[in-house]
């Protein structure tokens, strides 16, 4: 079971979900004629309107817009025109459509004078009507010529701008320069002359652009030649007071001559080391005994030294011969001694000299070198200031050079532009002229009045689902079930009107068993009592939500119905609105329910048989003060007993529930309530309010009946209803009759 009821819940919400488009078809369907209708209509106002306009003439030329131009000189700078651009193309088409352009044509062709431009002179007027209600008090007088032409210009600029269209071809450098109007001829006239004036205009451009880059540059020039003279002359005043001189300033005489005085110092270091090397050596001696000092190489490698070393040596040599021969007192040998003894004094005294030498030699290295030594730091001294001079003056020959570079340039920019201001070429030529037109562009008579008749179906079926959005009624059984959230116990078809009866729902059951409408009303019968085999409701009554919504025609029918096979009492308890009265033919001022309920009259005489029908009525008798009060009562509720037990079947017409709240009073006393809803007629929000308050009551409503039911256009909203007819054959007799 509950497998069973989660399919049936999934299937429910699957359907729910599912967009019936049998509704949207319905609704047209429900209103094509409406719609149809408005479409001819409206298709013959348009094709009115479309043979009454004057036909327009469409010229086309194509010109062609190069993207670079053939310039003899590159001088795009100059110009500022940079071609490359994505944007070039678009500014070149915005220029087109220029008033500029316009103005330039309209003064070319004349299109002020011309009949096309002036046959709409009230704008003219009401501009200047519109300006002089703008000016102030002793202002308005009448304009003067000027304005009245410049106003006028503006008039046919703006109509000529809005006649041209201008459209790239893509992936081209190709242009379509369109123009509309009246005329063929002026129509081709107007599109060659925009493409004219465009080119005229571009080169007029160009030559104004080179001239004023030329008087700019003339400027510029002179600006940059006292600039570059007064750098120059900085330059050389500066030169002369720091007193410079090469090209470098002296640099490189002072890096020559750090390089030989920095050489020099070492040499002096080099010398002045070895000698006092020699003078360490001499200070550890004894010069008393210079014999000590040949051991010192320089002293012995002397020249003299050496010479007389040699000499001292040969008479020593001489004496040790002779002091083979003869003795040491000998004049001989005391000669030799003699000259050896002045040999060593002399050698001595030369040793000394040598030592001495280098000493002085030692002492005058020293000296040299911290001389060479303070040159150095004097010529690094002069370098660092020679460096600085250089910085300043390599900046101001920068800047010379600046000046004369920009200058150059300048100049030569100069020349450029006047070589070439007589050599502008144009960046567009017309590729292929208009010619006038032979058939007119517009109006596309054909096309507009399809158009409008599509349109005009389209906004028909908009306008008619928006009445179906705004149809707030209750139309179907449908309707009846998912806006109500009642049981849908029946309906009545409507029935067709026959001049003055107004109420021939009233009778027509009795007159006519075999109608579509008699059916209808068995098979609510049949649904009442199919309702409650087990406990029969045996007292109904009917009401509705507002008056005029068939309850009474309900419950006289019910009653004819449930009379056929059983004791039946109808009983008119719209004791405000009584009608039961005068559909039997009833004096209204005999007695009925007020009277039996007051106790003014007996039951034999409030109750009417009527032979036709085979049922008693209780009609409303004299209408009280206060009905609700007397339907509330214990007599009533007494009375309603005391016909229980005399009838099978007790209807009772009641008074609706919107108004007031009699069926609200009589909902405990009675078995079952039918609310009646009149289709296509009552608020669906109406009839739900009035369900809620008869629940609220907890009445025993078993069901809604959907009255006066247009067969026939409740097929057009997808309801057929021809199953609750067609199994006894009704359906066809009430369509033939």
């Amino acid at each position: 079971m509950d497998t069973n009821k989660s399919q049936e819940n999934i299937s429910r919400l699957m359907s729910d979900d599912v967009i019936d488009l049998r509704q949207y078809w319905n609704t047209i369907n429900r209103h094509k004629w409406g719609i149809f209708g408005f479409a001819i209509v409206i298709t013959m106002l348009t094709t009115l309107v479309v043979f009454s306009m004057q036909p327009v003439y469409r010229a086309e030329a194509t010109l062609l817009i190069e993207s670079k131009n053939a310039n003899v000189v590159s001088i795009e700078e100059v110009y500022g025109l940079d071609a490359g651009n994505s944007e070039y193309f678009l500014t070149q088409f915005e220029i087109l459509k220029s008033r500029q352009l316009a103005e330039r044509v309209i003064e070319k062709l004349n299109l002020i004078d011309n009949p096309e431009f002036n046959q709409a002179p009230g704008f003219i007027a009401s501009t200047l009507t519109t300006i002089k209600a703008q000016l102030p008090l002793g202002v308005k007088e009448e304009l003067p010529a000027e304005e009245q032409a410049r106003y006028k210009l503006q008039s046919v600029t703006e109509q000529l701008l809005g006649n041209l269209t201008v459209s790239p071809i893509r992936k081209t450098q190709l242009v379509k320069i369109s123009y509309d109007s009246f005329d063929p001829l002026l129509s081709a006239q107007i599109a060659n002359a925009i493409g004219d004036a465009y080119i005229e205009n571009n080169l007029e451009a160009r030559l104004q652009l080179t001239s004023k880059a030329s008087e700019w540059l003339m400027e510029r020039l002179s600006g940059l030649r006292d600039k570059l003279k007064t750098s120059e002359e900085r330059l050389q005043q500066y030169r002369e007071q720091e007193q410079i001189v090469g090209s470098d300033g002296g640099f490189d005489i002072a890096n020559s001559e750090l390089d030989l005085v920095a050489s020099k110092l070492v040499e002096a270091r080099r010398e002045r080391m070895a000698l006092e090397s020699l003078n360490n050596q001499i200070k550890k001696l004894d010069k008393r005994h210079p014999e000590n000092f040949e051991l010192i190489p320089a002293v012995l490698q002397h020249p003299l030294v050496q010479s007389l070393k040699g000499a001292v040596l040969q008479v020593e040599l001489k004496k040790s011969e002779l002091s083979k021969r003869y003795g040491p007192k000998h004049p001989k040998m005391q000669a030799a001694q003699s000259e050896l003894d002045n040999a060593r004094r002399s050698l001595n005294a030369q040793i000394l000299s040598v030592i001495n030498g280098i000493e002085n030699e030692y002492r005058l290295a020293l000296s040299a070198e911290r001389s060479l030594k303070t040159a150095v730091e004097q010529t690094k001294q002069d370098l660092q200031s020679i460096n600085r001079k250089d910085y300043r003056l390599k900046e101001l020959e920068k800047e010379v050079d600046a000046n004369r570079q920009l200058y150059d340039t300048f100049f030569t920019r100069l020349s450029e532009t006047n070589a070439t201001g007589d050599l502008q070429s144009a960046n567009a030529r017309v590729s292929d002229p208009a010619q006038p037109p032979q058939k007119p562009a517009k109006p596309k008579k054909g096309l507009i009045i399809a158009l409008a008749f599509v349109v005009s179906i389209m906004f028909g079926v908009m306008f008619s689902f928006l009445l179906e959005a705004l149809n707030n009624t209750l139309k179907t059984a449908q309707d009846v079930e998912n806006k109500l959230g009642a049981t849908m116990l029946g309906l009545l078809p409507k029935l067709p009107s026959k001049g003055k009866h107004t109420h021939q729902s009233y009778s027509i059951y009795l007159s006519d068993q075999q109608s579509a409408f008699a059916e209808s009303v068995r098979t609510i019968r049949t649904g009442i009592v199919l309702s409650a085999l087990d406990n029969p409701h045996k007292i109904l009554c009917c009401t509705s939500s507002i008056p005029g919504e068939g309850k009474t025609s309900l419950a006289l029918n019910l009653a004819y119905s449930l009379g056929q096979m059983e004791r039946v009492l109808l009983i008119d308890a719209d004791m405000r609105r009584p009608s039961i009265a005068k559909a039997f033919g009833i004096s209204g001022k005999s007695a009925g329910l007020s009277n039996l309920v007051a106790g003014t009259a007996k039951l034999e005489e409030s109750i009417h048989h009527d032979e036709k029908a085979g049922i008693d009525v209780l009609t409303s008798g004299i209408i009280p003060p206060n009905p609700l009060e007397l339907l509330s009562s214990r007599r009533f509720a007494k009375v309603l007993e005391i016909l229980e037990t005399k009838y099978d079947r007790i209807v009772i017409d009641t008074a609706p529930t919107q108004a007031v709240s009699d069926a609200l009073v009589l909902a405990p006393h009675v078995g079952a309530m039918i609310y009646i809803v009149k289709a296509d007629s009552t608020n669906y929000q109406l009839a739900k309010n009035g369900l809620k308050r008869l629940k609220d009551v907890k009445a025993p409503l078993i069901g809604v009946v959907l009255n006066q039911v247009d067969i026939k256009k409740a097929a057009k909203y997808g309801d057929d209803y021809s199953g609750y007819y067609d199994t006894y054959g009704y359906t066809a007799a009430e369509q033939n009759a």
